[in-house]
């Protein structure tokens, strides 16, 4: 069986919301990139860390987690933003492109409407920084149920932190040793 799932954001987590002045944290490089369905001639400024890099890179060799993106870049996440950062192409999960006007139409993350069907019962860990206190009573019933769950939510002015992933590991590490079911039949999350 596969290690738990950790999903990640990307806006707000690898690539902060501007300070009151409009700038980004001094740690972070600025990129134009190109997404999907937008004209070369109009591409869009976004600013990382090249930090990030090594430091997932590090929590992905460790085996301890399987990374999905789980963002609103969709496969744009591993042809954009993972290569700027020197990391392998991960799997995503294929999020709607919703008609809404907030992140919580229904009190909580409208992503976690795709997510749960995609997950099943597989136990995850999710960083973003968009959760309601709906989100975390959402992961302590999954958890309750016998499905690890647990959430981590950066600050989306500063974005992900190395205590972050310190956090994410400590989880990992700390899950029973996943064994089959009797029946010898088990519930993947959606074909990543």
């Amino acid at each position: 069986m596969r290690p738990p799932y950790l999903l990640l954001d990307i806006d707000g987590i690898l690539i902060p919301f501007p300070d009151a002045e409009g700038a980004g944290p001094a740690t972070h490089t600025r990129h134009d990139v190109v997404p999907t369905g937008r004209s070369a001639d109009d591409p869009v400024a976004i600013w990382l860390n090249p930090a990030h890099g090594p430091l997932l890179m590090h929590v992905i060799r460790t085996g301890l987690v399987t990374p999905v993106w789980c963002t609103s870049w969709r496969q744009d996440a591993s042809t954009l933003i993972g290569p700027l950062l020197s990391l392998p192409p991960l799997p995503h999960v294929d999020l709607p492109h919703p008609q809404i006007t907030t992140s919580h139409p229904n009190g909580y993350l409208w992503k976690r409407d795709h997510v749960d069907p995609w997950l099943c019962d597989a136990p995850v860990i999710w960083i973003d920084d968009d959760f309601t206190s709906l989100d975390h009573e959402w992961a302590r019933e999954r958890t309750a149920r016998g499905q690890a769950t647990a959430l981590v939510q950066p600050d989306p002015h500063v974005g992900l932190l190395a205590e972050h992933l310190v956090e994410v590991l400590a989880w990992a590490a700390l899950l029973p040793i996943a064994r089959a079911d009797a029946s010898g039949i088990s519930c993947e999350a959606g074909a990543a």
